[in-house]
């Protein structure tokens, strides 16, 4: 089979719920990420063949074909087929895949990959409006919440973390160091500079001015006490309702993947190849066990035959 590899990548800063990036579409953000990824990978845009953007909940009717505008708006060509990929948490990654799938058949050289969500530009929508109502009243439906929230009545994605210490007996306590040992290490790894190569900047307007944004901005400053403050949009529960809590955010993300050899001079040398793929799930009441049978599949050589990523 054919080595593929990725050749470059890039990512917005991640912005917090309501923040910097409030005002900016993920068309803006997948754009952003897409010039960049180019830019590092040394391919000319007119080699790319094949582009997937995950995303999930569209902000506007445009993000239904955010990965046909961001290719575009990048420079890639108007004849190079693209597509949203939802895969949910892990729609970028499936992004990635399904541009390796696309390599590996021997259908493109060249792909782009990558994902791109803003949830503070969630939508509420009126599910009442087209056709309306015979009596009674209408009510609006937040769609981020509803992204958030199990389908098959688990409740929101909080309460499946809830569901996992519950039956593991993780205390609070147990649960509030760790999470704060993961703020403290994030706010350190970005003080000493760790990510700043990972990131492009993303203009964004601060009062008259435009200005770069290049900082992550949801680790902050916090205590043991800290952790402990309910957050909203979760009802206050024994373990899951501090700041180990998921935190809605947006970002985007892009990469460049290659087959190895498929043309001269075609970048620099790869700093990652890929060598399998292990989708799988577990019950929707407890989505916290989701790494355990994946790293236990690609562990043993499962039907992929390899390792997620090897470096």
């Amino acid at each position: 089979m054919t080595d593929i590899v990725i050749l470059g990548g890039a990512r917005t800063a991640i912005g917090t719920f309501g923040g910097a990036l409030a005002g900016t579409t993920p068309i803006d953000l997948g754009t952003v990420v897409a010039k960049a990824a180019l830019e590092r990978s040394g391919v000319a845009a007119a080699q790319i063949s094949h582009v997937a953007f995950g995303h999930v909940i569209n902000t506007e009717p445009k993000d239904m074909y955010l990965s046909r505008v961001a290719a575009i708006q990048a420079g890639i060509p108007d004849s190079v087929p693209a597509m949203n990929v939802n895969r949910l948490c892990g729609s970028g990654v499936q992004a990635i895949i399904s541009v390796v799938q696309s390599l590996m058949l021997g259908d493109a050289g060249f792909g782009l990959a990558g994902g791109a969500e803003n949830m503070s530009r969630s939508p509420f929508i009126i599910p009442d409006q087209r056709w309306g109502a015979k009596m009674g009243d209408i009510r609006t439906q937040d769609m981020m919440l509803g992204a958030l929230n199990c389908p098959f009545g688990t409740g929101h994605m909080g309460v499946t973390a809830e569901n996992v210490a519950r039956e593991h007996g993780i205390s609070r306590a147990e649960q509030d160091a760790f999470a704060l040992q993961s703020q403290d290490r994030a706010a350190a790894a970005i003080a000493a500079g760790y990510f700043d190569s990972q990131i492009t900047p993303v203009q964004v307007r601060v009062k008259r001015d435009m200005v770069d944004f290049i900082r992550d901005e949801h680790p902050k400053a916090t205590t043991a006490a800290g952790t402990r403050r309910p957050a909203p949009g979760v009802r206050k529960r024994r373990v899951c309702d501090g700041g180990q809590c998921l935190r809605p955010e947006r970002r985007g993300g892009g990469y460049r993947a290659g087959a190895r050899g498929c043309g001269a001079g075609g970048g620099p040398d790869p700093a990652v190849s890929y060598s399998g793929l292990c989708p799988c799930r577990c019950a929707p009441r407890g989505d916290g066990y989701r790494p355990r049978p994946c790293c236990a599949g690609t562990a043993g050589q499962d039907r992929a035959g390899g390792r997620l990523i090897s470096t």
